[in-house]
């Protein structure tokens, strides 16, 4: 064996040799095409720093930056029967819910968790637009329809995130009739008195929009979220017509009534956080807590007072 070519030169090559950068290190905004760093835009929440375009961001992230010190606790869903109807096109359905199970690492296209916002106690359901495309099938309904009961029982008020394609075409009317279910589900939040709050993401569409995202005893939206029925390029096809600029975003639909807010996602948990506890009749969160009182360093006649008050107080 020769020492010099079995050991030293692959050693100098690995000393000198070039390192390879991750690729997710840096991601493109979409929008104005500024290459950012990935701590810098996750400490932003997916919005662009340079000129505010809102990214994709998982349900979990948003949990995570929702709840108070990002501690939520994820409420199980009933699973629906997988495949009901043996739908196959390009692949068979199952292999479809493999590869977004994998590529996404949840369960379904929504989650459900329990926390805290402002020292206020809520339910909150989000979608997840990475899996198949948010849409709704049997899973979604079943996720809306126990975040509700979970609401009513606990005495706690609802936020849903939308972020949807529409109806999960795999399951045919399966997947409509997950409209009027959730319906009837946000009707009991109405009538036990519990406020419902709708946060609308890019893109909100189909079904999704056909029901439980329009039912929002508020509905919020994020800038420039496209929020529909059918899609701009439908409409136009039919209609040949062309639309008007920003036709079908949030902030469009702001100005013709169909919005109360569009907030953009850095300010979206305080805002929540007010509207909340004011749809709740509570008073203002409290934005900081005082220090508790250090007893090693309290003066003796302070401690002497507060110890007469003590036994005075204890009947026994």
């Amino acid at each position: 064996m020769n020492w010099i070519t079995n050991y030293v030169r692959p050693r100098i090559n690995s000393i000198f040799s070039r390192r390879e950068t991750p690729d997710n290190l840096w991601t493109k905004c979409d929008e104005c095409g500024t290459m950012l760093f990935h701590r810098e835009l996750s400490g932003n929440l997916n919005v662009c720093t340079q000129c505010g375009h809102h990214m994709a961001i998982t349900a979990r992230d948003r949990f995570t930056a929702l709840f108070d010190g990002g501690a939520f606790a994820e409420i199980e869903v009933p699973t629906p029967v997988a495949d009901p109807l043996q739908f196959r096109d390009q692949k068979k359905y199952p292999d479809r819910m493999k590869g977004a199970q994998k590529k996404t690492g949840e369960k379904e296209a929504m989650l459900v968790a329990e926390g805290e916002i402002g020292r206020t106690p809520i339910i909150a359901a989000c979608q997840n637009f990475a899996f198949m495309g948010g849409s709704m099938g049997m899973y979604v309904g079943n996720a809306i329809i126990t975040a509700a009961e979970r609401a009513v029982e606990m005495k706690r008020p609802l936020i849903l995130f939308s972020a949807a394609g529409g109806a999960r075409m795999q399951e045919g009317i399966l997947s409509l009739m997950q409209m009027p279910r959730t319906t009837v589900a946000v009707q009991m939040l109405k009538e036990a008195g519990l406020p419902y709050i709708v946060v609308l993401t890019h893109p909100t569409t189909g079904g999704v929009t056909a029901s439980y995202a329009m039912l929002g005893d508020v509905q919020i939206a994020e800038p420039n979220a496209l929020i529909c029925f059918a899609g701009p390029r439908v409409i136009e096809q039919t209609i040949r017509e062309k639309l008007p600029e920003g036709f079908q975003r949030a902030e469009y639909l702001l100005d013709h009534g169909m919005l109360d807010r569009v907030t953009p996602r850095t300010q979206l948990r305080e805002e929540l956080i007010t509207i909340t506890r004011m749809l709740l009749g509570l008073p203002p969160a409290v934005k900081g807590d005082l220090p508790a009182p250090d007893m090693a360093h309290r003066s003796a006649p302070e401690a002497a007072s507060d110890s007469a008050a003590e036994k005075a107080a204890d009947p026994k």
